[in-house]
């Protein structure tokens, strides 16, 4: 059989062409946040066992799945790639906290986050301002935020930011926010 070269342009644009679930309302492209980081963002919120943590874009839900396994809190991943929830929910299995953690195919954008105590972010600015006014008006006082490497805008200066060097040796800045 003979392939012409426009057909395998083709095949090809279509594989790397993210699913249309992920084309709807894409935040950010998903990159996995490094162990290290994992822990130092969680630690900057000060998550306790008492916590119900949202990861908005959660992509493979490291984030949730650490706070469990680590400090027993709860915690909910929202990503709109279904293939990186089923992913995520069978890392959780294999983690022994499945109990604890959940995963919902779900645009960020629209998701209920008023139970969350912590929400963990990895998005873009332009992402982190969209969803500010659902942050800001679903979150109790007391929750915190904590943004790997993107802020809110200049107008919504952060509470804390901790810089540091990863284990890869990359530069990483960390935002904290606390809703009043």
């Amino acid at each position: 059989m003979i392939v012409s070269a426009p057909a395998v342009v083709i095949a090809l644009l279509l594989a790397l062409t993210p699913a249309p679930e992920a084309r709807q309302q894409s935040l950010a492209p998903f990159i996995a946040t490094p162990a290290d980081v994992v822990d130092r963002m969680l630690s900057l919120a000060a998550v306790t066992s008492r916590d119900v943590v949202y990861d908005l874009g959660c992509g493979d839900g490291r984030i949730p799945i650490a706070a469990a396994k680590t400090y027993g809190a709860r915690g909910v991943g929202i990503d709109i790639d279904s293939g990186l929830i089923a992913q995520a929910r069978a890392d959780a299995k294999a983690a022994g906290v499945g109990e604890l953690v959940e995963f919902r195919v779900e645009d960020a954008l629209r998701a209920d986050v008023s139970p969350a105590t912590v929400v963990t972010l990895f998005l873009l600015s332009s992402s982190n301002q969209k969803l500010r006014p659902r942050l800001l008006g679903q979150l109790r006082p007391g929750a915190r935020i904590v943004s790997h490497a993107f802020s809110m805008g200049r107008d919504w200066p952060a509470d804390r930011v901790d810089q540091f060097v990863s284990a890869r040796g990359d530069e990483v800045t960390l935002y904290l926010w606390k809703i009043k």
